[in-house]
């Protein structure tokens, strides 16, 4: 597909999304912050069909007000308390105990391409671009659209938290500005998953597995490098565990890290091991 056609559909999808938005200075900062970058880029060039839109915003502000707005739409409908913070520089959406709101069902989670349910009874039919589903990382609205709140900045600075060359494609929406690099072509056209590094490599090693259920192709150096990665964090820290699972499904994952939580707030003296976790694991999933 060419350049140009590329461009004609992210700029339509980015306008109707823009004029969906009733806050006239968060419709501002979203029409000239916004970057659309990971999958769907993918599958437009690979003339597959697009499951996501994602969404990340070149500023602090920008992110901030976006999860903000989107929040509170969420909490009328859903009648729920969730909040926005700031974490360390990083926007985050809190929502008590369960660490999700929302139906779960097609949320895969991983900062790409994910399909979007409806939630709480409501039908498809249901307008465009409404929050369905919240975790601590992204927002994800009825439409297609998935809004990354916790990494925001250039495109450069986004990509420093992917793992794979063939998501590094991007659409800036101030000036229209197109990235197809060539090696994250030369991975589209071959369906090879190539790692570049990331920090998060536990939630890479997932992830490679739903992309070889759609017919990539990874060789075993790309697992090397990230076990090599994985290998100088500790995942019996509970924070660092925690950032790990950044991106990964977050239903089942969520229940893991509030039971560790609950485990050492209840037991001050707690320490976690493997085999508590083999068994948590094993319980849940």
């Amino acid at each position: 597909m060419k350049a140009k056609t590329i461009k004609a559909i992210l700029r339509k999808k980015h306008n109707e999304f823009v004029e969906s938005i009733k806050d006239d200075n968060v419709k501002e900062l979203v029409k000239k912050n916004s970057i659309i970058t990971g999958g769907s880029i993918v599958s437009i060039l690979l003339n597959e069909p697009v499951n996501d839109y994602d969404y990340y915003f070149t500023d602090k502000n920008t992110a901030q007000k976006v999860a903000e707005y989107y929040v509170e739409e969420f909490n009328k409908v859903h009648k729920h308390n969730a909040q926005v913070k700031e974490e360390n520089g990083r926007i985050e959406v809190y929502i008590r105990s369960e660490g999700v709101a929302g139906d779960p069902e097609g949320h895969e989670a991983d900062n790409e391409e994910d399909s979007v349910t409806p939630v709480d009874g409501l039908e498809e039919e249901k307008p465009k671009y409404q929050p369905v589903f919240l975790s601590t990382n992204a927002i994800s609205l009825s439409g297609k659209i998935q809004l990354v709140m916790r990494f925001y900045g250039d495109a450069d600075e986004i990509h420093e938290n992917y793992d794979f060359i063939h998501a590094t494609c991007y659409w800036r929406s101030d000036n229209g500005h197109l990235s197809l690099p060539r090696e994250a072509l030369e991975a589209i056209l071959t369906k090879e998953l190539i790692y570049t590094g990331s920090k998060y490599p536990l939630c890479s090693i997932f992830r490679a597995k739903k992309f070889i259920k759609r017919g990539w192709y990874i060789n075993a150096g790309q697992y090397l490098k990230m076990a090599l990665q994985l290998n100088k964090m500790n995942l019996l820290d509970i924070n660092t565990l925690k950032e790990q699972l950044t991106g990964v499904d977050a239903t089942y994952f969520q229940m893991i890290i509030n039971n560790v939580e609950g485990k050492k707030e209840n037991d001050a003296d707690f320490e976690l091991t493997n085999n508590y976790l083999f068994e948590l694991i094993n319980r849940i999933f």
